[in-house]
């Protein structure tokens, strides 16, 4: 049995679905839900070693880890400062001779139809960056040996490009996405990219097939940069050999419900990561273990995406293709907060749009209305947002609400040039 309350909000990340699981002998106790118990094994295949000495961080030992945050991902020196870095006066193009059919916006599926030509960034341990190429879009030529199919050496970043009314191309704060795409390489040990010239380069790529940026609200170009290991070498290591390729495509809304509320499923039982794991990097190893989990939310709860947890506590985290805000009115009255999960713990991706809400609302300060507004960045768990439903101090409802509404306008506003903000980056 499973008895269902829906709080549902809109602009995708204000809303959830909560759920009350049967019990069960191995469950965790919860007002709420249920939790699997975990287990760890270890295994090795290719080889075994005996083990002189392990050194322990004392600093660390015994310090509280799993439930509560901790501090984020340091940033260390680049190891490859030393080589060539990005050219961008040295790209070449080869336009393609068979264009490729484009379709009618109306009928495109999120990552489904590719634009006619993509950007292709070799490099090496020994001589750094190589010449950046513009070529025709087409697949791939990689060892089967490269570790990125092997160990999961890959990251990659999502990003749009959109035209405004008079058809200039734009895009959104391209450089947040730089520095998120670097600290994936550097959590991976793969060089990083100098900022002004990948912006470069890519805003090239996207000129170059401008024509495949569909017009109108919801509508953009779908910029995918990709790292992948192309080391040929079954020992796990840091790859002496890396391709960072970008690939175009024309796109709608993300969810099936267009631009309507969605539910969400909190999962008791998966994990989608951890302090001190890789959870603020946008690596291959983060989505791989959620596809099932993400299936299951579907398929057995109707859910569109799984808004994943941490913890005894259950802290809410994110959803999985999103970051998530939480609109409660404050126990006993005096405003209404804005909730969502802290960067500190290193288990969420520092989101493009969540940074441009949180900087929106805290320059707005107060709802519709003159109501107080409270922009918090804070641990929530689960428990929290069942009380304040129950308690009527979360909005519910099937459409969108107000403030979803307005961060909505706001951000289509700028990113397609409506308003003139520093957040547009024009590039045509």
């Amino acid at each position: 049995m499973m008895a269902r309350s829906a709080v549902r909000g809109g602009m995708g990340f204000i809303g959830i679905l909560l759920s009350r699981a049967a019990s069960s002998a191995s469950a965790r106790p919860q007002p709420w839900g249920r939790v699997c118990s975990t287990a760890l094994g270890v295994r090795g295949g290719a080889s075994s070693a005996t083990v002189e000495a392990i050194e322990v961080d004392t600093a660390a030992a015994g310090r509280p880890r799993a439930s509560g945050p901790t501090s984020s991902p340091a940033a260390t020196s680049d190891p490859f400062q030393h080589l060539p870095g990005i050219e961008p006066s040295l790209l070449t193009v080869e336009r393609t001779t068979a264009p490729r059919e484009k379709q009618e916006k109306s009928t495109l599926v999120f990552g489904q139809t590719f634009s006619d030509h993509m950007l292709h960034l070799d490099w090496d341990n020994e001589g750094g960056w190589q010449a950046p190429r513009i070529l025709p879009y087409g697949d791939l030529r990689i060892s089967p040996a490269a570790s990125s199919l092997h160990y999961g050496l890959q990251c990659f970043e999502g990003m749009k490009a959109y035209k405004d009314a008079e058809g200039r191309v734009r895009l959104f704060r391209p450089e947040l996405n730089i520095r998120r795409l670097n600290r994936s390489m550097e959590r991976l040990r793969f060089p990083k990219v100098d900022e002004d010239g990948m912006i470069e380069l890519i805003s090239k790529l996207v000129l170059e097939d401008a024509d495949w940026i569909p017009e109108g609200d919801g509508y953009s170009l779908y910029l995918r940069p990709t790292a992948v290991s192309t080391h040929p070498y079954l020992g796990i290591t840091a790859a002496a050999n890396l391709k960072l390729f970008v690939i175009l495509s024309p796109v709608g809304p993300y969810y099936k419900e267009g631009f309507n509320p969605i539910k969400l499923y909190a999962d008791t039982e998966h994990r989608r990561a951890w302090p001190g794991g890789m959870g603020f990097a946008k690596a291959g190893g983060n989505y791989a273990p959620t596809i099932q989990p993400q299936a299951q939310a579907l398929e057995e709860h109707g859910c569109a995406q799984v808004l994943w947890l941490f913890g005894e506590e259950d802290y809410v985290t994110e959803v999985g293709a999103m970051n998530i805000f939480f609109l409660m009115a404050k126990e006993g009255g005096g405003g209404v907060e804005l909730v969502t999960s802290p960067l500190d713990a290193g288990d969420i991706l520092d989101g493009v749009t969540r940074r441009s809400v949180l900087e929106l609302a805290r320059e707005w300060r107060e709802l519709e209305g003159g109501v107080p507004l409270e922009v918090c960045e804070r641990r929530l768990t689960m428990g929290e947002v069942v009380k304040a439903s129950r308690e009527g101090r979360v909005p519910s409802g099937d459409c969108i609400g107000p403030l979803a509404k307005r961060f909505w306008e706001t951000l289509t506003d700028i990113q397609y040039g409506r308003v003139e903000h520093p957040w547009s980056v024009q590039i045509s």
